[in-house]
């Protein structure tokens, strides 16, 4: 057999799995869900009396301790509305491309105004302060309880995370919700003879 055939038999082979290709749409989907309906709901849940949004609004007006944005209460709204709707969205496969327009929106705006000023990494390299943090946490603390699924970590806070959602929005955006797990799948096999 020569290595033209292999190649070819091997490429016949990957060629199958595309009939599985649905699959990396609804991962990156289902990934996306809880990250955005965690953040939406760490800004405002609207079914919990106690909640709202005054402090977000507060935080993105104020530029003394806050972001300094214009329009403070609305940017709020749009965020917030950006990501709890656009979990949901994301969740059914439904208006997938036009939802990841406001959510990468957002993550720019995210990336620049918050997460710019600490580089790129999401959590912080090895450090004194860390080392700092260990030690008091290990002389006052439960430290094994507070480890026993992990390292102590500190977060960083840079661009890592928000340019990672970013990147995966863009994929949703130019890819769609994929085949079969997806309403716009099957709302545009319905009506794709319009």
């Amino acid at each position: 057999m020569s290595m033209c055939s292999l190649a070819s038999r091997f490429q016949q082979g990957l060629n199958k799995t595309t009939a599985l290709d649905f699959l990396a749409p609804l991962a990156l989907r289902l990934y996306l869900v809880p990250v955005f309906w965690m953040a939406a709901n760490s800004k405002w849940n609207p079914f919990d009396k106690d909640s709202s949004l005054d402090s977000v609004i507060d935080w993105f007006g104020n530029s003394e301790w806050g972001l300094g944005l214009p329009y403070p209460e609305l940017m709020a709204y749009l965020a917030w509305g950006a990501e709890y709707f656009g979990a949901i969205l994301l969740l059914l496969g439904l208006a997938v491309r036009w939802i990841s327009i406001p959510l990468m929106i957002t993550m720019i705006v995210a990336a620049v105004t918050v997460h710019w000023g600490n580089g790129w990494l999401a959590i912080a390299e090895p450090s004194a302060q860390l080392e700092a943090a260990r030690s008091i946490l290990q002389e006052h603390g439960n430290y094994k309880w507070l480890t026993e699924n992990g390292s102590f970590v500190i977060l960083n806070n840079g661009i890592e995370f928000a340019t990672t959602y970013f990147i995966m929005l863009l994929t949703l955006f130019f890819i769609g919700a994929g085949r079969y797990a997806s309403v716009d799948y099957w709302l545009a096999k319905k009506y794709s003879n319009c």
